[in-house]
């Protein structure tokens, strides 16, 4: 028997067979930054951050926080094809960076997840139908599915297809692709670079360093006059505008797209935790360490509060020192799930039953289509071509 994913939210149990986000997402103003109910401050009384001891008195919760639209789509479209199909559904690569998720996929519906298309076939039961992961995937690997016979099911997220289609469109333009990105082996980096290979280079956002990485003080490139920068939608909006800004200085004509690559959630998280993480004591990331827009969070928090903390469950908190803390701060990864955080909120409310819980901010509200299934006979979309 498939058992259906719960997703719980401060409102209550998903009904069976639905993924429940808690998101009533909204995008922010164009050109504008995600709007807060009340600007940074205005909840925050005198004395909010304490060096005294004693318990928790107020958690400040993160809006927007958790699943993106990109992730939601890509998790439902898991599910409606584990509940549909006749053989057990594989996903190339994790769906989306949370081990939770994951796991609940395998152990409800019996989704395998493999890092080599050629490993389908030694699957005990098929796995016919292939789920690329939301982070995209390069043109070799949707190739190698069709060559398989495998039917596939894109949920790479549209913001990211929208990248794809700009490295495509600069490199038949005969321009060199600077890609920012924060590993030159995450996924998504992987996938933008294989739709222009020849005519990508890679570098590291603002204090990011590895293989595969350039920097963007010294990067050589063949053709100053005829240059794009694009970047991975995950990283911190403040050291990918410095990263572009020290590209920009060493190169004028550098061709910096009028439409943002960093994905509104990445904004609009990020923005969040920069109205709450002054004004608390210390700062919980709910993230898995592969997530790089969770990881970021975790970045930003402590840069703003000085003391943050990441957890992937609240079982975590047994290891963390509270010593003089009374107000916290607590956003989650794009891919993590809103019971994580709501755990995190009933641990606390156990310890203080006069715990106070605020909002912070507003939800987006934004929704992607679902992706469709492509047979191995079939054309390509033309979007994929």
């Amino acid at each position: 028997m498939k058992m259906p994913i719960r997703f719980f939210t401060d409102e209550g149990q998903s009904t069976p067979g639905e993924v429940q986000t808690g998101l009533t997402p909204r995008l922010p103003p164009e050109g504008g930054q995600l709007p807060l109910n009340r600007r940074a401050g205005a909840r925050f009384p005198a004395g909010t951050r304490s060096t005294l001891g004693g318990m928790i008195e107020r958690i400040h919760l993160a809006k927007p926080r958790g699943f993106c639209a990109g992730v939601v789509m890509a998790i439902q479209a898991v599910e409606k094809a584990a509940q549909t199909e006749a053989k057990p559904v594989t996903v190339y690569h994790s769906i989306v960076h949370n081990h939770t998720v994951v796991d609940r996929l395998e152990s409800g519906y019996g989704v395998h997840f493999v890092e080599d298309l050629d490993s389908v076939d030694a699957l005990p039961q098929g796995g016919e139908t292939v789920v690329f992961s939301a982070h995209g995937i390069s043109p070799a690997v949707r190739e190698r599915a069709r060559a398989l016979g495998l039917a596939t099911i894109d949920a790479t997220c549209p913001l990211v297809t929208k990248v794809h289609t700009e490295a495509k469109k600069y490199a038949r333009e005969g321009y060199t692709i600077l890609l920012i990105g924060d590993s030159a082996r995450h996924q998504e980096v992987i996938g933008t670079r294989g739709e222009a290979p020849d005519a990508t280079i890679v570098v590291g956002v603002l204090g990011k360093t590895g293989e595969g990485l350039a920097d963007p003080h010294t990067v050589q490139v063949p053709d100053p006059e005829r240059l794009v920068v694009l970047t991975q939608t995950t990283l911190s909006v403040d050291d990918t505008r410095r990263t572009i800004e020290i590209l920009k200085g060493r190169f004028p004509a550098l061709v910096v797209p009028p439409s943002e690559d960093l994905c509104y959630a990445t904004k609009n998280r990020q923005d969040a935790v920069k109205a709450i993480a002054p004004h608390v004591d210390l700062f919980l990331v709910l993230t898995s360490t592969h997530s790089s827009n969770g990881m970021r969070l975790l970045e930003l928090a402590e840069a703003e509060c000085g003391r943050s903390v990441r957890l992937e469950t609240a079982a975590d908190l047994a290891g963390v020192d509270l010593t003089g803390v009374r107000s916290v701060g607590i956003t989650s990864a794009a891919s993590t799930p809103d019971d994580l955080v709501q755990a995190v909120v009933a641990h606390f409310r156990a310890l203080n039953p006069a715990l106070e819980v605020v909002e912070e901010g507003e939800w987006e509200n934004i929704e992607f289509r679902e992706p469709r299934k492509i047979l191995p006979t079939q054309a390509l979309p033309r979007t994929m071509q």
